[in-house]
């Protein structure tokens, strides 16, 4: 067994106890169906985004800033890498992850709906509901609503993962042409991340509180699930060692899942298999993203408990498996690359305690970083 789950075995029983409490307390309307529709959900009218901006509102927005998902607010926030932030939008209650498609529009995962944001104007367009009831609107991590979001490589489709409080989620297909959500599949639980395909042909989604990946056929919508479990699923929903992000390598088209900064799970997502490879950063990690040269970059958190593991870091992976570790102040959750890969951007929010409001800057060629105030509480993060 490993050490945090042995050292942990005790702590972990009375979390699960606490978490199964906290999602029954929280469980909301059941999910409307286990197979695939092609019913449609009509888009909520635009409401009048309260954009709070320095910027004239008439002003475009420059290519290269940064757009993050203020999880402690109801907007995604505008950032200049140099300065800060430049501007906010109102999107909906509790935004977490998002997505940006060539035409310059995010597509924004909240507890409210599916957001629907021009980037070059800062104006929301529309918000799109979901069809699968998730109880109340709420904040926190445990929150209903969209989590992980992907759009397919011809910006068609997005993709949005949404945690249904007390039991599975769903992946729900949206029509981006129309707005409207055109099928709804069963995943796993909470489903914190999702990815595509290169080719747009499989969409990937990452149950963190079911040990699991969907993998999810564009065409026929036929799940089918594979368990990624590295040290068990012992402990159930009150284990820390489940997984959270994926990253899908350019190489192959492989799962690449990082667990504690010490086994990456590398899934074949067409045979299901799972091999696990060392990892060397000893940190809880959330958010992990790819370079277009294959480099694998993953934000740790600190340790679980005291004693037991390392601070928060940035780890980049080489496609050869060596690893550089730099340090980063205070817990992070996401993180995105600049265009010409040389700069990583790693947001402050965290979904559990110990967020700040910002970002953190990495040189990947020195590993100099600094902090930028931005946002409140940041989660998903894309480079406009």
């Amino acid at each position: 067994m490993n050490r945090r789950a042995r050292d942990t075995r005790t702590a972990l029983a009375a979390l699960a106890a606490a978490l199964l409490l906290a999602a029954c307390t929280r469980a909301g309307t059941p999910a409307t169906s286990a197979t695939a529709s092609t019913a449609s959900a009509s888009a909520t009218p635009s409401p009048t985004p309260s954009a709070a901006s320095p910027l004239p509102a008439t002003a475009p927005t420059p290519q290269g800033l940064l757009l993050t998902a203020d999880f402690g607010a109801d907007t995604v926030t505008f950032v200049d890498p140099a300065r800060g932030a430049v501007a906010s939008v109102a999107v909906g209650r509790a935004p977490y992850g998002l997505a940006v498609g060539a035409d310059g529009r995010a597509w924004v995962a909240t507890a409210e709906g599916l957001a629907v944001v021009d980037t070059r104007s800062r104006a929301l367009l529309a918000r799109v509901p979901y069809r699968t009831g998730t109880g109340p609107v709420t904040d926190g991590e445990y929150r209903g609503g969209g989590m992980g979001i992907a759009l397919s490589p011809d910006g068609a489709h997005a993709y949005v993962g949404v945690n249904v409080p007390g039991t599975t989620g769903v992946l729900e297909v949206v029509d981006t042409a129309t707005r409207r959500v055109t099928a709804v599949v069963p995943v796993g639980r909470r489903p914190f991340d999702v990815d595509v395909s290169a080719d747009g042909a499989e969409v990937y989604v990452t149950g963190h509180d079911s040990f699991d990946v969907t993998v999810v056929p564009a065409g026929s919508l036929r799940p089918r699930r594979i368990e990624v479990a590295p040290y068990g699923t012992e402990g159930g929903l009150g284990s820390w060692l489940k997984p959270h992000y994926a990253a899908v390598r350019p190489a192959d088209g492989k799962l690449l899942l990082p667990f504690e900064g010490e086994r990456l799970a590398v899934v074949d997502p067409r045979s299901g298999r799972t091999t696990v490879e060392p990892m060397t950063a000893d940190t809880h990690q959330h958010g992990a993203t790819v370079t277009a040269d294959g480099r694998l970059l993953v934000v740790g958190t600190g340790a679980v408990e005291p004693g037991t593991g390392k601070g928060p870091s940035l780890t980049v992976r080489s496609p050869d498996g060596a690893e550089r570790v730099y340090p980063l102040e205070g817990p992070h959750e996401d993180v995105a690359v600049s265009r010409d890969g040389r700069t990583a951007y790693v947001t402050g929010g965290y979904t559990r305690d110990g967020h700040w409001n910002g970002i953190t800057v990495v040189d990947l060629e020195s590993g100099a970083a600094r902090r930028l105030p931005a946002g409140a509480r940041p989660l998903g993060i894309a480079v406009l």
